[in-house]
């Protein structure tokens, strides 16, 4: 049988070629050969591109058999998703490869603002030596507004705040609990203007957020404030900026982005460039060694899981829809959940909803359904399980599945919870959640007992008759077996009633160990978790 063809139609790094293993037919094109792409993409099954490459209708015409349009970055002004989304074409880019170093890039603006270090390096080179004409600020104790708290902001947040600032926020959909979690104090966007001394935009640019910063929200801001956009070009009205900066209303601006790129003769972008008090520099947010690989790596990850079947995280337009950046972190955890439903379960499953409680109430949460019944089947069927065949498998075992959204969620901003009737008539829920800057996946509850333990490979469920002396029965046990208890949580109902307790350990227990601690704390539950990475 032939391998799928993948058409590699600009240079990527060897660690992409490496990602995509041994299962494919590679092929290069130059994709800015239009004549050879197009004949190119005759037996293509996948495409990887970078920005220079446009796969457009007439590409996608030209590809038959092609499945994925794989983009090795961030933004896909080169790919008609549309246009793809009608021929059944799956179109994934790499939505987080380039965080850190657009986050690291702003704050170098901000310290090349406040120090003027473009200027000075230019004018010694130039021959001169005025230290006097060059005196900049510190950044200490200085306001840095952020404008968009996502994962950029949050990143840029941390950093600004190891010099000393405060760090406010403008972004109406974060609470006060993810901007208490950050450090950062939410406010309006006319009090973030005002009180800031560096200013940074991390919005999408959609007709809502186009010019949002004009000339109005210049004026609000100080005369000696600053103004940084690496995000999206047309965020800040370049004309209203230029009369900003040329009539001392704001104090300077570092710019990434623009609206025309390059920025053509005449042109709002083009004017700025001339200023005194503008750092440019070209679009370079992504442009890292180390942002380019995680590009590749990840969008050539995708392809193999597009090919092969599986649902793929990044995808953009899966069956017409859209996996928003918000959702796609509890995919993972809903799988996980599922494992854990599944080695609890002490009969078989007879029905399933998967419950999504909080913000993600707003989303299109259908794939963690998905999610869900992969999880599930993973460690209890034989074949491999996948996006694509788990549906078939709960169909073919009677299992009744719902999805049940909801904004109920008071602890935590979302929980996802799978519960399920077994076929003895009970029933059985486990809950997750995501929490933290880094997104901490944490098993939050089983049945009725509260928790807060994150989710590890290795983990003991046990339930017991709560009564002294438990937790240093079977930590004895385990510790004389070489067993590493890393976590715990205990959970009871009250005192002298049933306990849960759940423990991560750090290497498999054998099933002798388990039956000793079993029958030494007459255990009414007692199971152990192994978690299988997708």
């Amino acid at each position: 049988m032939p391998k799928p063809v993948v058409l590699i139609a600009e240079e990527l790094s060897p660690a992409t070629i490496d990602a995509l293993g041994p299962d494919f037919e590679i092929r290069h094109v130059d994709g800015t050969d239009r004549p050879a792409l197009l004949s190119a993409l005759a037996e293509a099954n996948a495409v990887l591109v970078r920005s220079a490459t446009k796969i457009d209708a007439e590409a996608i015409a030209a590809a038959p058999v092609l499945k994925v349009v794989a983009r090795a970055g961030v933004g896909l002004d080169n790919v008609d998703i549309k246009t793809a989304t009608t021929a059944g074409v799956m179109v994934v880019n790499a939505p987080t490869s380039n965080i850190i170093s657009a986050a690291e890039l702003t704050v170098g603006h901000i310290l090349a603002l406040a120090r003027h270090i473009p200027a000075a390096h230019a004018s010694l080179a130039g021959g001169a030596w005025k230290r006097s004409a060059y005196t900049g600020t510190e950044l200490y104790e200085k306001t840095v507004g952020i404008i968009g708290l996502g994962r950029i902001g949050a990143l840029i947040a941390a950093r600004v705040q190891a010099f000393g600032t405060k760090v406010v926020a403008y972004d109406p959909y974060v609470t006060s609990a993810r901007a208490q979690q950050l450090g950062v104090h939410l406010l309006t966007l006319d009090e973030l203007l005002e009180q800031s001394d560096f200013i940074t935009i991390h919005m999408p640019k959609t007709p809502e957020t186009t010019g949002m910063i004009g000339i109005e929200q210049m004026q609000r801001m100080k005369r000696s404030a600053y103004l940084v956009n690496v995000a999206r070009g047309g965020l800040i009205d370049e004309e209203a900026l230029y009369k900003a900066l040329t009539t001392g209303e704001i104090a300077g601006a570092g710019l990434d982005v623009f609206t025309s790129e390059p920025p053509v003769e005449g042109g709002s972008a083009r004017m700025l460039l001339d200023l005194p008090n503008v750092i440019v520099t070209p679009h370079l947010g992504a442009s890292t060694d180390e942002a380019q690989e995680k590009a590749g790596v990840s969008v050539a990850n995708s392809v193999r899981l597009a090919l092969g079947g599986d649902l793929v995280p990044d995808a953009v337009n899966v069956a017409g829809g859209i996996i928003d950046p918000y959702v796609r972190p509890g995919i993972p955890l809903v799988e996980k959940l599922g494992q854990i439903f599944a080695a609890l379960a002490h009969s078989p499953l007879t029905s399933l909803d998967v419950e999504v409680h909080g913000e993600l109430n707003a989303y299109d949460v259908s794939v963690l359904k998905l999610a869900a019944l992969k999880g599930v089947f993973t460690n209890i069927v034989s074949e491999t399980v996948s996006y694509v065949n788990a549906p078939l498998l709960a169909e073919q075992r009677g299992v009744e599945v719902r999805l049940l959204v909801d904004e109920d969620s008071p602890e935590y901003r979302n929980v996802i919870t799978l519960r399920g009737a077994l076929s003895d008539g009970s029933q059985l829920s486990v809950s997750g959640t995501l929490t933290g800057t880094k997104q901490v996946e944490k098993l939050v509850g089983i049945n009725d007992y509260a928790i807060e333990l994150p989710i590890e490979q290795h983990h003991i469920v046990m339930l017991y008759t709560d009564r002294p002396g438990i937790v240093a029965v079977y930590g004895q046990k385990f510790g004389e077996a070489g067993i590493n208890i890393a976590g715990m949580q205990i959970a009871r109902e009250n005192a002298g009633g049933q306990a849960l307790s759940v423990l991560t350990v750090d290497s498999p227990v054998d099933d002798e160990l388990l039956d000793e601690v079993r029958t030494a704390i007459s255990a009414d539950l007692f199971r152990q978790i192994e978690i299988t990475e997708s």
